[in-house]
């Protein structure tokens, strides 16, 4: 634990030390809307998608989040621009209830098409019911596939739906799972990750990360990493996610963020 304690307070230090330069190397610039989400039209909505592509190659960021149809123009587009960003998805978006198969057959096609990172949506309300086995074999299918393919893996918990105990016992779930699936080594390649960044609370919790959140996964992720997602508006939210256990960030302002704007609010 202390050990943990004295690595993130070095990654502070760092990010004080650089303007950009480190806290780049955290960023997953995202855009996860479809056009109906937005309100706006499918160019528009392609438009914004390569827009964020190359915000990510242009500000050194570590990757770019997309949804699965953008996936193998965005692996092209990067491929020949040369750039070292890499590609990730989300699977069974933004509800986790899309069936198992669905689940599985989403990141397949994702892989052939040239995704390096696979962002997979826990049911997590099956979770809440109590139907562990549904957990069980996601978490271990989908994490045998990605790992197998030589991609990471991380598995969204959607933490404003859950209780801080539920958010300790879904992560400590799925360390256990991963852990048994693919060895200790492997599972520090596969992530718990906070939000999908659409989850509506019912009342006034916030719907993206937060460091109480991010705090207890850490806790119990063993040797999985930690991703916090939505609720990040800028440096100072970022570093207190990083502060909090989290190694990598996502957001759609991480633009704004690395320039050191303010934004008041933003959809993830």
């Amino acid at each position: 634990m202390l050990n943990e304690q004295i690595k993130r307070m070095k990654n502070l230090m760092l990010l004080n030390e650089q303007d950009d330069g480190g806290l780049s190397n955290y960023m997953d610039s995202t855009y996860l809307k479809t056009p109906e989400q937005a309100g706006i039209g499918e160019e528009e909505t392609d438009v914004i998608v390569f827009d964020t592509i190359k915000d990510a190659i242009n500000h050194n960021m570590k990757l770019v989040m997309i949804r699965p149809e953008y996936v193998e123009s965005a692996r092209k587009f990067i491929d020949d621009k040369g750039a070292n960003v890499l590609v990730g998805t989300v699977i069974g978006f933004p509800n986790g209830d899309t069936g198992q198969g669905a689940k599985m057959d989403e990141a397949l096609q994702a892989i052939e098409d040239g995704v390096d990172e696979l962002d997979f949506v826990v049911d997590y309300k099956a979770f809440k019911n109590g139907d562990l086995d549904t957990i069980r074999y996601e978490v271990s299918e989908g994490t045998s596939i990605g790992i197998g393919a030589g991609k990471s893996v991380k598995w969204i918990i959607e933490s404003a739906a859950l209780s801080d105990e539920e958010i300790s016992n879904l992560t400590s779930l799925i360390r256990d799972i991963v852990v048994e699936t693919v060895g200790p080594e492997k599972a520090n390649n596969v992530f718990v990750k906070t939000s999908t960044g659409f989850y509506k609370a019912e009342d006034d919790r916030p719907i993206g990360a937060t460091p109480e959140a991010v705090s207890i996964m850490k806790s119990n992720a063993g040797p999985l990493q930690v991703k916090a997602s939505g609720g990040i508006y800028n440096k100072e939210d970022a570093e207190r996610m990083i502060a909090a256990g989290a190694t990598r960030l996502g957001t759609s302002t991480a633009v704004d963020i690395i320039k050191g704007n303010k934004i008041e609010n933003s959809d993830y």
